[in-house]
């Protein structure tokens, strides 16, 4: 520890280069060492983007009771497709029925009357290694935008707010595109392969 206190970052960063080795996807994870760097964030969005993230098990995560009062994401092809207004009805019934669930005393049930659209609050630690696995995941083209954008987030908080330059340099598979149609795309390449 003494000599490392008194090495350069860019010696550091080369060490960590080194250690993190070349790897050639996604799956080549460097060592345990990774394990020793924990990351905390605290997001917002929406629901289903929360349950595709929640599956991950090497991390710990806690949200806040599911509610309608965070607001809802609306995606950018329901106006698109003229659909705009059967969104906000559904949206408003849903609210409805959560505030009308609550106010006849049965909170816990009312979550259940909650759209995916709306956001949910929560938060996620993990270690290097494990947010490594995570964010260059969930950042695939081929992955939902919700989720997609939270990842890109935390990679980006990893380099600029934590300062973790080389960490997040290891993660050499993270993809910040803006990506449209991404799982349209992604159906497309597996049709072609199979020859239809």
């Amino acid at each position: 520890m003494e000599m490392v206190r008194h090495i350069t970052p860019d010696e550091r960063a080369a060490i960590l280069q080194a250690y993190a080795g070349e790897r050639s996807n996604r799956r080549h994870r460097p060592g345990r060492a990774f394990e020793t760097t924990t990351y905390r964030f605290d997001v917002l969005t929406d629901y289903g983007a929360f349950r595709d993230l929640q599956r991950h098990r090497l991390l710990s995560l806690e949200w806040q009771p599911l509610t309608t009062r965070h607001g809802h994401t609306e995606p950018e092809a329901i106006r698109e497709a003229g659909a705009g207004d059967d969104w906000e009805r559904v949206m408003e019934a849903s609210a409805e029925l959560y505030e009308a669930l609550r106010g006849a005393g049965l909170t816990h049930a009312a979550p259940y009357a909650v759209a995916m659209a709306y956001r949910v609050r929560f938060y996620m630690e993990m270690n290097a290694r494990e947010a490594m696995h995570l964010i260059e995941l969930r950042t695939a083209p081929q992955g939902h935008p919700a989720y997609r954008r939270v990842c890109q987030q935390m990679h980006t908080l990893i380099r600029d707010a934590a300062g973790h330059h080389a960490v997040a340099d290891a993660m050499r598979f993270v993809d910040h595109s803006a990506v449209e149609l991404e799982r349209l795309n992604a159906e497309r390449a597996l049709a072609k392969k199979r020859g239809e």
